[in-house]
């Protein structure tokens, strides 16, 4: 499969995720696709389970994509989930297979306070 479907696919995906659209959201991943999240530990095999695990979550999220880059089988989105309006910043790591995501690995990040050692070096981010 080519880079821009690809991308087409994994654009679809996080439009699906962020409308709770759980059917669409998980046609990119294969059935024996696994997703890991390593700071909780966890690993969930197969499609169903990993569209199972998101539907029962109770918060409302929000997905917002700040940028998609990867080609061939290797992926990597960098987006904003916020939970119940509460932003967490997050990297998925795709591997697909045969078009498919066959391997996914998201890493997640709450916001904290800039330091003030390096306030004079840094410009903040949404300022001008």
């Amino acid at each position: 499969m080519d880079d821009r479907t690809l991308r087409v696919a994994l654009e679809r995906h996080w439009d699906a995720s962020d409308a709770s659209d759980f059917e669409i959201e998980h046609d990119i991943y294969r059935e024996d696709a696994v997703l890991h999240y390593p700071q909780s530990g966890e690993r969930i095999r197969g499609r169903r389970n990993i569209q199972e695990s998101r539907f029962l979550q109770p918060n409302k999220k929000r997905f917002t994509v700040q940028r998609i880059i990867g080609s061939g089988d290797f992926w990597v989105t960098e987006f904003v989930l916020s939970y119940d309006g509460i932003p967490s910043y997050a990297v998925s790591i795709m591997e697909f297979s045969d078009g498919l995501v066959v391997n996914e690995t998201q890493y997640f990040a709450d916001r904290f306070d800039a330091a003030p050692s390096r306030a004079h070096l840094v410009d903040r981010a949404g300022e001008t």
